[in-house]
């Protein structure tokens, strides 16, 4: 960790003098260490720092701020280093958050900045792990994204019991899924779906060949082509045949009148809807009125169902 860049996403809004400790590169440690020694500000510095930017857009009110909550960053970016993900990419996130919770903040809204900005932090550093932390998103919608931070750390609580109980599983146990469903309010189905997410990690498809040009196995050789599947091509193939000779001995069952009534009807019809002939338009050729015809029709289409299940 002592390796990773720090960030410096902020820095450019350093005022002069005691303010300018951030290093803009360096290790991590040292950011920390920088960050965890600004002072902090006292109720009535940060009231009038927020309206100095309000109502100016006083820049350097602005850095002051920011670089009074970088520990916090620091310090809720921690809560996240159990994904994996580089800890100096999770504060160059929450930095990122901070600094549009300054810009939104209403310092006449009776709350202290390091609650409003908590919010915009954790925001913005759950936007990255969501992008980053898999190839393929696990969560797309708020109640999965809900599911998704919630269900890590209720395992982790869960695993701690397995510990302490000398036992020692990777799933969830029946009892847990239904503790989870019902504290956060979902279905059984959907924590299971969202722990084997958790649980599975990215596999290449179609791998590239090993580096003594051995062709490598993937997924993607077992993958099944529906297609061609067996049981397809004789519905895809009864389907054809239902379409074409199925319909044709089922107009043939029908008298001329119906027939011709149920071609104008249903089979004259061009791609985009329009085409064949109205209730009214066919009454007035037959001299009879619209809901004859309407009767002749319903006549002859059950007459031709009939027809169809016996072809099939």
């Amino acid at each position: 960790m002592a390796h990773q860049t720090a960030p410096s996403a902020t820095t450019a809004l350093a005022p002069a003098g005691a303010w300018a400790v951030v290093p803009p590169l360096g290790n991590l440690d040292a950011y920390i260490t920088a960050v965890n020694r600004l002072p902090l500000l006292t109720q009535e510095e940060e009231q009038r720092y927020a309206r100095q930017l309000r109502e100016d857009g006083n820049v350097e009110a602005a850095g002051r701020l920011v670089l009074s909550h970088l520990r916090l960053v620091v310090s809720i970016s921690r809560q996240y280093l159990g994904y994996g993900l580089p800890h100096g990419d999770l504060i160059q996130e929450g930095n990122v958050g901070l600094m549009k919770a300054v810009k939104r903040f209403d310092p006449d809204q009776g709350v202290r900045l390091v609650s409003y900005a908590m919010h915009w932090i954790k925001a913005e550093i759950h936007e990255y792990i969501l992008k980053n932390w898999r190839m393929v998103k696990v969560a797309t919608t708020k109640a999965q994204r809900k599911l998704f931070f919630n269900l890590r750390s209720m395992k982790q609580g869960f695993k701690a019991d397995a510990l302490d109980a000398d036992t020692h599983r990777e799933t969830l146990s029946e009892r847990e899924i239904d503790i989870v469903a019902e504290q956060l309010n979902v279905k059984r189905e959907e924590v299971m779906e969202m722990e084997t997410r958790l649980s599975g990690g990215d596999v290449l498809l179609d791998p590239s060949p090993s580096d003594d040009g051995e062709q490598a196995f993937g997924p993607i050789a077992y993958l099944a082509d529906n297609g061609h599947e067996p049981t397809a091509m004789l519905e895809s193939r009864q389907r054809d045949q239902l379409a074409t000779t199925g319909i044709a001995t089922a107009l043939d069952s029908l008298d001329p009148r119906s027939r011709r009534i149920v071609e104008q009807r249903w089979l004259n019809v061009n791609d985009d809807g329009s085409g064949g002939m109205t209730l009214h338009e066919l009454a007035a050729e037959y001299g009879v009125s619209a809901e004859r015809i309407r009767q002749i029709e319903v006549a002859a289409m059950k007459k031709m169902k009939k027809a169809l299940a016996e072809y099939a």
